[in-house]
């Protein structure tokens, strides 16, 4: 297998959030290294709503994500009365966007994201998904067609199954994959400077071994 990247994250992570700078960043300096986003499920299916000691709860720990990592973010107390914080439906449209158009998969996130964090949409809801997967360029029909799939929720599952036997607790995790070996970036939260290096490192060794063979 090329080598490649793997991103492990949920696009309603406040912490994949404070990351995607970090993640722009390695992209710019290996835009030809294909990145594989893997949906971790944060909090897959959950059913209860939010209410006001959860919002403060949750506010509390957006500042926190919003000062370390420098990302705007709105207040949880914006979020639609009867919220539900169920990060199913955006790692099952992240499924939907990877089989559908690659390439269009990092306009999806980051509109998903932006929306969540800077807006405090409801993400979660189906129409606020559609609206924002045609944004990003995606046929409509054709992307309300995959997310309802059965082979979507299966991919979905599958993919919360890889990332729990592989041990992966913390999101963002970053992998780099080369010649079936994986070497680990991040797991969890780390800012630009502490990446970076590794990235590099990683870049070098590949660089290296090509040019002794």
């Amino acid at each position: 297998m090329s080598p490649r990247l793997i991103y492990v994250m949920d696009p309603m992570c406040s912490w994949c959030w404070g990351f995607a700078p970090v993640i722009e960043q390695i992209q710019e300096l290996a835009p030809d290294l294909p990145v594989h986003l893997v949906a971790g499920g944060l909090r897959p299916g959950r059913g209860e709503t939010l209410n006001d000691s959860a919002r403060a709860a949750l506010a509390e720990h957006w500042q926190a994500v919003a000062a370390v990592s420098g990302q705007p973010f709105a207040t949880p107390d914006d979020l639609p009365t009867g919220f539900r914080y169920n990060t199913e439906p955006v790692c099952r449209a992240l499924i939907v966007g990877r089989e559908l158009d690659i390439d269009r998969l990092w306009s999806l996130i980051s509109l998903i994201q932006s929306a969540f964090y800077t807006q405090a949409a409801d993400v979660g809801l189906v129409p606020i998904l559609m609206d924002l997967a045609e944004q990003a360029g995606y046929d409509r029909k054709a992307f309300c067609q995959a997310y309802d799939a059965e082979m979507t929720r299966a991919a979905l599952a599958a993919d919360i199954s890889w990332t729990r036997d592989l041990g992966i607790a913390g999101f963002p995790t970053l992998l780099a994959q080369r010649d079936g070996a994986l070497a680990l970036l991040t797991n969890g939260y780390q800012a630009a400077d502490a990446v970076l290096p590794l990235f590099e490192r990683w870049l070098a060794a590949g660089r290296d071994t090509a040019n002794a063979c």
